[in-house]
């Protein structure tokens, strides 16, 4: 328990208390948790902090508006002792929607109803399929929600991977080894990396293979258990390979899925593994699948409207 003293200054405590100090009790009603009592021109108030200063607020409010208005009547205390409650719900509310603060202490947390229900989807399901165009946030918000989970110690390492194939691109003509030739196209990964870890720990975090970005070739064979696993870039992936990755799964462990099926740049009579395996799990239990559109675009404008064409023309 803490306390207060708030002093009030040109001010009539009969209007302001009101008759039979009415606003006292009005207040003491809304926060039950503290004592608030008047003591000529001054109120003292006891109880949790936070309680505190939300009555600490409600009397600024009051204040302002008796030095305007001249007088102060239940409703108006009333009111203020709403608009108080909704600034703290919704402040609470903008505190748990929060996935990871980045490294330069910026919040990262869903802008969109469909990216909301990804982060909630992952929280009831242990495989979720993400699916939509780019720019709808659908890989950032995954890789926040593996970041969190690590750093809250509910998985030990974070697994990202993506298929072999690039829109126009050979790798083969690529110098290196197969990881090598990828990583320049799982950028994205790195990027969205580097804003929620710090760059030393995550060279530290990758050195130790705690997180862990490779192509999805190098999955063959393995159980991956305690792990948040992303595939990104799923529409690439042939049947094979699909049923390959999602059979990777061990105990204590996520997957997440992302893909846009609009881009595919598998050979033309090759069937892709995402749609066929969106099609097969739609109602197999403790799988969540969510569909983003351009509605969920958090790019430069104009990319919603180029989504927006582009369907056009197609369709």
């Amino acid at each position: 328990m803490t306390e207060k003293v708030v002093t009030l200054e040109n001010i009539s405590m009969v209007d302001f208390l009101g008759i039979e100090n009415k606003t006292i009790d009005t207040l003491s009603a809304a926060f039950p948790k503290s004592r608030i009592i008047s003591r000529g021109n001054q109120i003292l108030i006891k109880g949790p902090t936070a309680e505190i200063g939300q009555i600490d607020d409600v009397l600024t409010s009051l204040v302002d508006h008796y030095h305007k208005y001249g007088r102060i009547t239940e409703e108006n205390v009333q009111a203020y002792i709403e608009r108080e409650h909704e600034v703290v719900q919704a402040e609470h509310q903008a505190a748990e929607d929060v996935i990871v603060y980045g490294t330069k202490g910026n919040p990262i947390k869903p802008k969109t109803a469909n990216q909301l229900k990804l982060v909630q989807l992952v929280k009831d399901n242990d495989l979720v399929f993400a699916l939509g165009p780019a720019g709808t946030g659908k890989t950032y918000i995954s890789v926040a929600l593996a970041v969190r989970a690590l750093k809250n110690k509910q998985v030990k390492k974070i697994i990202i991977t993506r298929p072999a194939v690039e829109a126009g691109e050979n790798l083969g003509f690529l110098p290196g080894d197969l990881k090598e030739k990828i990583d320049p196209y799982l950028r994205p990964i790195y990027d969205a990396l580097n804003d929620m870890i710090p760059f030393e720990k995550l060279g530290f975090y990758m050195e130790r293979e705690i997180i862990e970005i490779a192509p999805l070739a190098y999955m063959r064979g393995r159980t991956l258990n305690n792990a948040f696993i992303l595939l990104d870039e799923a529409q690439n992936t042939t049947p094979m390979q699909m049923k390959m990755f999602l059979t990777r799964m061990g105990p204590e462990s996520k997957m997440i899925v992302t893909g846009d099926a609009s881009q595919i740049d598998l050979p033309t009579r090759q069937s892709s593994g995402l749609k066929e395996a969106v099609r097969i799990l739609k109602d197999v239990k403790g799988i969540g699948i969510v569909e983003l559109n351009e509605k969920d675009v958090v790019r430069h404008r104009l990319v919603r409207d180029i989504i927006e064409a582009y369907d056009k023309e197609s369709s």
